[in-house]
């Protein structure tokens, strides 16, 4: 089969197409077929050397397909079966051995191409705003790159629930897309901007309750500073680096902060709990209160141009890899 190998650590370039052998799944395990597999910055992660694999590797975690084997002991699944995934390793490639436990059975309605599209970026907005700081009627929340994968699910989902959202953005174009979605405020952010001085000129001098943060580095300091006295920073993501250390006390100087890391290994591990999140995610999709918009698609052999689309922020939406062409 033809997989993206990871050789050495490093940029884009360092995608390389390769032919490996077909996996066998074990107990408990299927293999499945893609049509389709998710390009996240987790994958970006994993290549530059800030993720858990080390060289050689396949990146990828996402996908959806059909299951083509099934291991010893698997009786909930058989050939044939459409499927999604987003905690599977080794998901660069054409076929993509998927544990049971975090295999997505897709109803006849959810199509591949939206499953691979939505999971982990949907999965992730939804225990952010159901979990991690539940989204309330009333509330104000500062979401970054709003116009990314996670944040135009996370714009849509806390303002389904009466949550006044202040976007940011990189383009006017962008901005005119977030408040299409639903977006109280859009923000168009550059060098030299005082974000935090806008928010809170936004808010009244008050703040926002909540910052939702997939940037890191770029954006840690201002998002600090546009946080209401006890409100929550939840920094989900690191796309443009880690953010530096400080010292703890800082939280309490800006007025007694929340900051959380939370990530979705600890909210999908228990298969009740991923059905369960999953099936409200296609509902919400199903009854058109969310949607999964693609911002491109990709050959397989094209996985290092979608990483730059990706890290360059060429794109709205999500991306995608296509094992069976664009």
């Amino acid at each position: 089969m033809r997989a993206i190998v990871v050789t050495q650590y490093g940029g884009p370039e360092v995608l390389s197409v390769a032919e490996l052998p077909t996996p066998t799944p074990g107990p408990g395990e299927v293999l499945a077929r893609p049509s389709a597999i998710g390009v996240n910055f987790k994958d970006v992660y994993e290549r530059e050397g800030r993720g858990k694999p080390s060289p050689p590797f396949t990146p990828g975690s996402e996908g959806a397909g059909t299951v083509t084997a099934v291991g010893e002991g698997v009786t909930s699944l058989v050939p044939g079966d459409r499927i999604a995934w987003c905690t599977a390793p080794a998901g660069y490639a054409e076929k993509v051995v998927v544990p049971v436990r975090a295999a997505v059975p897709l109803s006849a309605d959810i199509t591949e191409r939206d499953a691979a599209a939505l999971l982990l970026q949907g999965l992730t907005a939804h225990y952010l705003t159901t979990s991690t700081r539940p989204a309330r009627e009333g509330g104000t929340a500062l979401v970054h790159a709003a116009a990314g994968g996670v944040g135009r699910l996370l714009t849509q989902m806390l303002t389904r629930n009466g949550v006044k959202v202040i976007a940011t953005v990189s383009t006017p174009a962008k901005a005119a897309a977030v408040r299409a979605l639903g977006a109280w405020q859009t923000l168009v952010t550059a060098g030299g901007t005082d974000l935090a001085g806008q928010v809170r000129d936004l808010t009244g001098g008050r703040g926002v309750d909540v910052v939702y943060d997939g940037v890191g580095r770029d954006t840690f300091e201002a998002g600090l500073k546009a946080l209401r006295p006890r409100g929550t920073f939840v920094l989900f993501g690191e796309a443009s680096g880690p953010v530096p250390a400080f010292d703890p006390r800082l939280l309490a100087s800006h007025g007694s902060l929340f900051l959380t890391r939370p990530t979705l290994n600890n909210h999908a591990t228990d298969p009740a709990e991923l059905l369960e999140r999953s099936a409200e995610l296609f509902g919400w999709l199903r009854d058109g209160e969310i949607d999964a918009s693609v911002g491109g698609t990709y050959r397989l052999e094209e996985a290092a141009r979608a990483h730059r689309d990706l890290q360059q922020r060429r794109s709205t939406g999500k991306l995608l890899l296509s094992p069976e062409g664009s």
